[in-house]
């Protein structure tokens, strides 16, 4: 199974809109250098510190697509608040498994559920709509640098 990366998201502080860059560097242990959880700034971090389900999120765009059209929304990557934005790949069996994303490794720890949070930013379809859908939470086992458009593959 083979997907790409279609946007690389990070924000520096908790609530800050997340923004795109070409490129990124992930750090094994840490996340990605610049992002909110990298400094510890994210919503969650006081909770989740060390934890390496909290490196690095991703979310399918096709899942993206799919709840504007049942709901006439336009959300993008952004409003997700997910790092990576994929494509032809499907992250729920990655879960478990180690893949790679040009020369970086990373590892599915668990799905990115929809939150309260996160509800509350988007609205409560978000609960109704992307359960199961709402991406993936990885740990970065080999760190690099990785570009839009780079391969994904497990």
């Amino acid at each position: 199974m083979n997907g790409i990366i279609k946007d690389i998201l990070t924000a520096e502080h908790s609530g800050d809109r997340l923004v795109s860059s070409p490129t990124a560097t992930l750090e094994a242990g840490k996340g990605i250098v610049g992002d909110r959880y990298y400094s510890s700034q994210g919503t969650f971090s006081e909770h989740m510190q060390n934890q390496p389900d909290f490196e690095v999120s991703l979310i399918e765009q096709e899942k993206i697509d799919e709840f504007n059209a049942i709901t006439g929304h336009h959300y993008s990557g952004h409003d997700f608040r997910r790092n990576i934005v994929t494509q032809g790949i499907q992250l729920n069996e990655l879960v478990g498994k180690s893949f790679s994303i040009g020369n970086v490794t990373l590892k599915g720890i668990r799905l990115c559920e929809p939150c309260s949070y996160l509800s509350a930013r988007l609205g409560s379809e978000v609960m109704d709509y992307m359960v199961h859908k709402a991406g993936l939470r990885a740990q970065i086992i080999h760190g690099g640098e990785i570009h839009i458009s780079d391969f994904i593959s497990d």
